[in-house]
């Protein structure tokens, strides 16, 4: 499937299998047997020469798509053991309880010899810490050196957000039911869910009309069409003038790595607003640039004037020099990209931004601009990209594992590309060259952000192909936002 594709939160999958149980006629058992035998079908392809099975339920439905599981392994003749962390307390699982008995399963006290373990204990539902005997479950489990198939949600991850408040399930493949999910693509989910897989359950897409997805994830598989050829004809009037504006003392190569983003995603004109040391350093390794000495507001007026986007932050530092030129920036109706030094500026203010504007905050950051810390902002980055969309009024860039997009009125974007190479500085510099380049060719800013954040992403994993992770430089990053920025031309 090509991305975009939609992800919905908790309340919308209940509304699914409501749905899905009503196609059987109010039968949701029914619904239950296609879940289980979607999870033996999907263990058999990851792990054909599996003969030894423990299967860990818990007390619900998620616990009895367990059950339903085992029965399938032990009809096929592997060894099955079923762990229970309590009694089936549903009807739905205490019937698929009854047919796994009848079956002839078995049942066991701890995970003894096993090839393959299933985690059947929690579903979507859960949102509560876990108790001390489940977390000591769940950390057996992960202990333990076999593979881990979860049903659904890793065990201890909560599925509206992505986050665990203690234990969780390090699955090797997490296979979801009816649809994806949102909270398994950002934070600390996509430590714990291993491959993600989606079994459909053979349900007709028509059941799910008029529910609304929570969220819409991209994969780099989007950028083709979101990035359309350029006119024949075009000329670099037409493919914007970027401004971008840092470099205090002792952080003049943040303010390179922006400007050098923005030429290589495209932008027609970069100009730069640095300090004058920089400026010589700046001409030899980007002579493309147009470098311009500021020391004071005044001479950045007149740049101001002639920019078609503004890009503030890399390197601006928090001193005298730098809040005069973001005070500057946003009396300016020019649109904006505020990054790194303009948040930490900006969070000490109470200036609102506007519509066209885009902020790109790391959770650090973030935690800064909502007044709050960054446990809590990873704790629930979904609400957290919404309130600083809220307070703010621009689109907002949440950067980390899994990126959201949140734009007024839209659903977020989840960027389902990046890896833990590009923790490195000078990887949040380039994000703000990419992005305002694409401001200035015409993209609006929701667009702009979300394309931008995709595309810088994806050429982080690009470069990763060549060496690895580790020790990949934010400058690895500027041949593939070249290459990754041109659709092929047919």
């Amino acid at each position: 499937m090509h991305s975009p594709y939609p992800l919905f939160d908790p309340a919308a999958l209940r509304e699914m299998e409501a749905r899905g149980a009503h196609y059987f006629d109010g039968d949701a058992f029914a619904l239950m047997a296609r879940a289980g035998q979607a999870g033996w079908r999907c263990l058999l392809k990851h792990w054909p020469q599996a003969l030894r099975i423990v299967v860990v339920c818990g007390p619900g439905n998620n616990g009895g798509d367990g059950y339903v599981l085992a029965r399938h392994a032990h009809t096929a003749g592997r060894t099955v053991r079923v762990v229970q962390l309590a009694p089936p307390a549903t009807p739905l699982a205490q019937r698929a309880c009854a047919e796994y008995v009848e079956a002839g399963g078995a049942f066991g006290p701890a995970l003894g010899d096993c090839d393959v373990i299933v985690d059947a204990l929690f579903g979507i539902g859960l949102s509560r810490p876990l108790d001390a005997v489940t977390a000591a479950h769940i950390d057996a489990i992960n202990a333990y050196p076999a593979k881990v198939l979860s049903l659904d949600v890793p065990s201890g991850i909560d599925a509206r957000n992505g986050h665990a408040v203690g234990m969780a399930i390090l699955a090797d493949v997490t296979v979801q039911f009816l649809a994806r999910h949102r909270g398994l693509r950002t934070g600390m989910a996509l430590d714990h869910c291993g491959k993600l897989e989606l079994a459909g359950l053979d349900l007709p897409e028509a059941l799910w009309t008029g529910i609304a997805p929570s969220a819409l994830a991209f994969r780099a598989d989007a950028l083709h069409e979101c990035l359309p050829l350029r006119p024949r004809n075009g000329h670099k009037g037409r493919n914007g003038h970027v401004l971008c504006i840092g470099g205090e003392h002792g952080s003049g190569g943040a303010i390179v790595l922006a400007a050098q983003a923005a030429l290589r995603t495209g932008a027609g004109l970069v100009s730069v607003a640095t300090r004058a040391m920089h400026v010589p350093a700046l001409l030899a390794r980007c002579p493309e640039v147009m470098a311009h000495a500021v020391e004071s507001s005044a001479e950045l007026l007149p740049l101001l004037a002639r920019a078609d986007v503004i890009a503030i932050g890399p390197g601006l530092g928090q001193g005298e020099w730098g809040r005069a030129m973001l005070a500057a920036v946003l009396h300016a109706l020019t649109p904006r990209v505020l990054d790194a030094d303009a948040l930490n500026l900006l969070a000490a203010s109470a200036t609102t931004l506007g519509e066209d504007d885009i902020i790109t905050p790391h959770p650090g950051e973030a935690a800064r601009l909502l007044a709050t810390t960054t446990t809590d902002i990873q704790a629930d980055r979904f609400a957290a990209a919404t309130a600083l969309q809220d307070k703010f009024g621009s689109s907002v860039v949440l950067k980390g594992a899994g990126s959201l997009v949140q734009a007024a009125g839209s659903v977020p974007a989840v960027i389902g590309a990046g890896n833990p190479g590009m923790g490195v500085g000078g990887m949040g510099d380039v994000l703000t060259g990419v992005i305002a380049a694409l401001r200035g060719q015409g993209f609006a800013a929701p667009a702009a952000a979300t394309i931008g954040a995709l595309l810088h992403a994806a050429a982080g994993d690009a470069a990763a192909l060549d060496d690895g992770e580790r020790g990949l430089l934010p400058s690895d990053l500027l041949p593939w936002l070249r290459r990754l920025a041109n659709p092929v031309r047919r």
